[in-house]
């Protein structure tokens, strides 16, 4: 029996293996990287969970930081991913290394409507236009898939937040203080929205909060909703800058589980109001992907294509 091959989603909280024989994925395996102490460890326990005739003939390993010479630190834990030590030390074939959003940028035409939730009107994409993804977690991604095959990667989620009204720049100019540059993935992020919330409660005059992101997202619907708008202004930045008449696609580890928060909230109103050119988002539709395996989808593309 030939080899499989590894496919990995690693983020900056958890990581999602799957092997793939003969272009048909293994059940979907979520571990928490907190119980392992580097990233080799991990796919070593996955792997000898699996009944495999031979070690991975190789491996593809989508990782939330910026990719370098096949290797990355992811960048909200500080370890090393690197493909040819991860190959050498487990006995693997060639593992390469890549964004975790250019892999969710890879799977974007493979998506359809089961897998993806409307946020905002129903609007037909434009036939043959680019295609952009972002979207919170850990982190912030951004990538974008250029028809009719390439990706075009990169770390659009650390470029400066601009505001969109008086608060939001209240609230960056506090945070300017404290950190000096304020990138969006500082607010539109897991910790980020537990920045937005503390930094709320200061302009308000209330005390630290002292909640996870977790409790920000189930506790205080007013925190979420700026968070929503603000994300809307951003991700319309990020059509205009793709020229993404294709559509947007949001993807991450915090909005699959606020759906219903996103679709009442400003996002659709916030990635509209660009002034001048509304009209042009106006006519841009916008998805929240639902489908949990995306990036593993964008992986088994790729190692289609040899």
């Amino acid at each position: 029996m030939d080899a499989p091959l590894l496919l990995a989603d690693i983020g900056g909280t958890n990581a999602r293996f799957t092997l793939l024989r003969h272009g048909t994925p293994t059940p979907l395996v979520a571990l928490r990287l907190d119980s392992f102490p580097h990233m080799e460890a991990a796919i070593a326990h996955y792997l000898s969970q699996q009944v495999l005739p031979a070690p991975p003939a190789g491996a593809l390993l989508a990782v939330a930081g910026p990719v370098a010479g096949n290797s990355v630190t992811l960048t909200n834990r500080g370890w090393v991913v690197d493909g040819a030590a991860i190959s050498a030390r487990l006995g693997i074939g060639p593992t390469r290394v890549l964004n975790d959003f250019e892999a969710l940028a890879w799977a974007l035409p493979a998506l359809t409507a089961a897998d993806c939730l409307a946020i905002g009107p129903a609007l037909a994409p434009q036939p043959g236009a680019p295609l952009a993804v972002l979207g919170p977690g850990t982190g912030l991604g951004v990538g974008a898939f250029l028809p009719p095959n390439r990706v075009l990667p990169g770390e659009g989620g650390h470029a400066t937040l601009s505001a969109g009204d008086d608060e939001e720049a209240a609230i960056l100019a506090l945070l300017r203080r404290r950190h000096g540059h304020v990138s969006a993935e500082r607010l539109l992020s897991g910790p980020g929205l537990v920045a937005l919330h503390e930094a709320l409660a200061e302009l308000h005059g209330l005390p630290p909060p002292g909640l996870t992101a977790a409790q920000v997202t189930a506790g205080a619907p007013e925190t979420l909703a700026r968070f929503c708008a603000m994300l809307g202004g951003f991700a319309g930045n990020v059509a205009l800058t793709y020229g993404a008449r294709g559509g947007v696609f949001l993807g991450g580890g915090i909005l699959p589980r606020i759906p219903a928060a996103l679709a009442a909230s400003a996002f659709r109103a916030r990635f509209e109001a660009k002034g001048r050119l509304s009209p042009y988002l106006a006519a841009i539709p916008t998805w929240l992907i639902t489908r949990p395996d995306a990036a593993l989808v964008g992986l088994a593309h790729l190692a289609g294509q040899g």
